[in-house]
């Protein structure tokens, strides 16, 4: 067996091979997946992959969240292996597209907490469709805080009230975008049918009426599938907003990592949950998220919710294959 050798320690290359390809099932800007993992004789590094950056995210903002992402994705991966990660963020300042210098440490205990949190990375889906609220919304946000490190992103909740606001935001983005021909032309070379390995498959897209039961939620162009979930008449889910606490690369990187916590923490819970990143993309509806939350630089939103139970999900979406992503120089 091939080692990959580290001033530290040794990972099996085995190992380091299976925890990069589940990470890779992390949320990604329209399943763009930008990111390319080199394995060396001393560690693991990301780096974001200017050609895997989606043309309308003009300052990478998009594909630095989907990097921060998989960072943590792949944390959680390499934990139920038994390997700790060290990560040194932005290490070469000559090089903003090396995001991340990755060490490890073996452990000497595998959690069945850290089994979960791992086997919520392949069971996790995006959910476009209305939700139910969570059942113990308190216990979970409890729960959820004691994860969450509010020196790398900061998590809010809408209120009720706020929720209002952000369906009105959600129809002013949409006002925006009506005749944003570029915009769409990106959407729909993404939503389109597409290789097998990257995109939003048809089956993860939403009619026009499923769609009109949603609130808050980016307009992808409509499937014309059977109409699904209709004992869920109206999307009760809970918004959290996850905000930087600066501009920069560093911070939205953070951010996208808080973005993996929640995600998973809600998976092991047994809720469904929606990224959103359509209402800080343009201005004007990025001031309306910040006044609802009082932060200057809301990034990305989650709609937390229930599905029903004992639904027949749509199968997982496409992933680029490991050779595309991930180079070892040993």
């Amino acid at each position: 067996m091939v080692n990959l050798v580290r001033s530290m320690t040794t990972v099996p290359t085995d190992i380091l091979a299976r925890g990069v390809a589940l990470a890779c099932r992390a949320p990604s800007y329209h399943n763009s997946q930008p990111w390319h993992f080199v394995a060396d004789r001393d560690r693991l590094h990301l780096y974001l992959d200017p050609n895997r950056v989606v043309q309308t995210d003009f300052t990478e903002r998009q594909a630095l969240i989907s990097c921060g992402a998989v960072l943590d994705h792949l944390g959680v991966a390499m934990a139920a292996a038994g390997w700790e990660t060290i990560i040194d963020r932005l290490p070469d300042p000559n090089n903003l597209e090396h995001l991340a210098s990755i060490d490890f440490t073996e452990t000497t205990v595998v959690t069945d907490e850290h089994r979960r949190r791992a086997e919520a990375i392949a069971t996790r889906r995006t959910d476009r469709l209305p939700f139910d609220p969570v059942p113990d919304w308190d216990g979970f946000e409890t729960l959820l805080r004691s994860r969450i490190d509010d020196t790398v992103a900061l998590v809010d909740v809408v209120s009720d009230a706020g929720r209002h606001e952000l369906a009105q935001a959600n129809v002013l983005t949409n006002a925006l975008r009506f005749y944003d021909s570029t915009y769409f032309a990106t959407l729909h070379r993404w939503t389109a049918p597409f290789e097998a390995s990257e995109g939003i498959p048809y089956d993860s897209l939403v009619s026009a009426t499923e769609g009109d039961r949603v609130d808050v939620g980016r307009a992808f162009p409509m499937s014309h599938h059977p109409e699904r979930r209709e004992q869920v008449p109206v999307d009760l889910s809970t918004i959290l907003v996850i905000s930087a606490h600066d501009d920069t690369r560093r911070d939205t990187l953070g951010c996208g990592e808080t973005l993996s916590t929640v995600l998973l923490e809600a998976t092991v819970a047994g809720l469904a949950t929606c990224t959103l990143t359509h209402l800080t993309e343009l201005s004007a509806s990025r001031h309306l998220v910040e006044e609802l939350t009082g932060r200057t630089l809301p990034q990305v939103l989650v709609r937390v919710g229930q599905a029903p139970v004992n639904e027949q999900f749509p199968p997982p979406t496409p992933r680029r294959p490991l050779a595309d992503v991930l180079t070892v120089n040993l």
